[in-house]
């Protein structure tokens, strides 16, 4: 029923109920912890996964929310079965990225349901569904490949609401003959919403995007802006030490180590700040958000360590806020607060201002660096 690439044991004896837990040991070392046993069904073994989340999981999923281990965390598209579920049982669908399958199971204890994964490319359903991964054929095409049909006697999935965008209810119907369902935005209001049979109530609809929501979001903007810091900061250095003797390095490090702290700041002011209290900066645009926070911070940084000479103090100004505007930028597609439509509008504005404070800020440093030679 699932693409793996590990095996598990067959079952010494035959079960005669539709659906039940062989609870044998899986063989092969490769095979994951939340993999519990296998799942009789007409058409085949089913895997069933555990509820519980490991201490090693807990480890990956700050990896994931941190790194670029998020691009390859995923697990293989195909049904998946919770507790002991029946031919009558739910069928919950999800994504095959790893952290999104971990938080559904994990809520589903003391449940007895079927996951559909579909293949997303390892992506998370909302973003999945606005790139098209999570969308009506392929959730057609893993109906079908699942047998579905024959593994339940209703003919009803259970879509997660973020994944509605790119879901067809109608044309899903009509290809597969199931009915879809849209579920509750977060996952810990399934139980209740099947316990409900299948009604969700105004609060499980509505998206919610809280401090904390937006702090978990942080390290990925963070962590690829820090990556880039040691680039910037060999330039600096370079630029600050650069004499027409050679690079002085004491030059580079008495002049250069305010530029320094003026772009950690820029960092911190675009990928945290700004996420951290978005809903409380004004204006609607992220960039102009981050333009905010990124001038505030930098003018409170010019307090400790203001350039002396006036065409360094306007970089200072027009560079930092400008970086912390792009990097702020980049969280649209970490939030709940924007559209394509609308990130796309701002991109058109945007990406040209970058691209001339950039050519502005190269020409006062050419300028800052001619008049220290003496040459102008």
């Amino acid at each position: 029923m699932n693409e793996l690439k590990f095996k598990v044991q067959p079952a010494k004896d035959k079960v005669s109920s539709p659906c039940s837990c062989y609870n044998t040991p899986v063989q092969n070392e490769a095979t994951p912890g939340w993999i519990a046993c296998t799942v009789k069904t007409s058409v085949g073994n089913v895997l069933k996964v555990a509820t519980e989340i490991n201490q090693s999981e807990r480890w990956e999923h700050v990896k994931c929310r941190a790194s670029a281990f998020r691009n390859s965390y995923t697990v293989s598209p195909g049904l998946y079965a919770v507790g002991e579920p029946d031919m009558d049982a739910h069928v919950l669908v999800s994504a095959n990225y790893k952290l999104s399958f971990d938080v559904l199971r994990r809520e589903l204890k003391g449940l007895n349901v079927w996951i559909l994964v579909l293949d997303t490319k390892g992506i998370n359903v909302w973003c999945a569904a606005g790139k098209g991964t999570f969308g009506t054929d392929e959730l057609v095409r893993r109906i079908a490949l699942a047998q579905l049909d024959k593994v339940v006697d209703h003919r009803k999935v259970v879509v997660p609401q973020l994944g509605a965008p790119g879901v067809s209810a109608r044309k899903v119907r009509q290809a597969a003959g199931f009915k879809v369902l849209f579920g509750p935005v977060n996952a810990k209001d399934i139980p209740a919403f099947l316990r409900a049979d299948c009604k969700a109530s105004r609060e499980m609809r509505t998206v919610g995007f809280s401090i904390t929501d937006r702090l978990v979001l942080t390290p990925m903007e963070i962590n690829p802006a820090l990556k880039k810091y040691p680039l910037y900061a060999l330039l600096v250095l370079g630029i600050f030490g650069l004499q027409p003797s050679g690079i002085i390095f004491k030059d580079a490090v008495i002049s250069g180590f305010p530029f320094l702290v003026f772009g950690f700041i820029s960092i911190l002011a675009g990928a945290f700040l700004t996420p951290v209290l978005l809903p409380f900066i004004p204006f609607r645009s992220f960039a102009v958000k981050g333009w905010i926070v990124g001038l505030s911070s930098t003018f409170l940084s010019m307090k400790l360590f203001s350039p002396q000479n006036t065409t360094l103090a306007f970089f200072t100004y027009l560079f930092y806020p400008l970086a912390s505007s792009y990097i702020a930028l980049q969280f649209t597609g970490s939030t709940t607060f924007t559209g394509m439509t609308g990130v796309k509008k701002e991109l058109k504005v945007a990406i040209p201002i970058y691209i001339f404070g950039g050519v502005v800020c190269v020409l006062a440093l050419t300028i800052f660096k001619l008049d220290q030679w003496g040459v102008l």
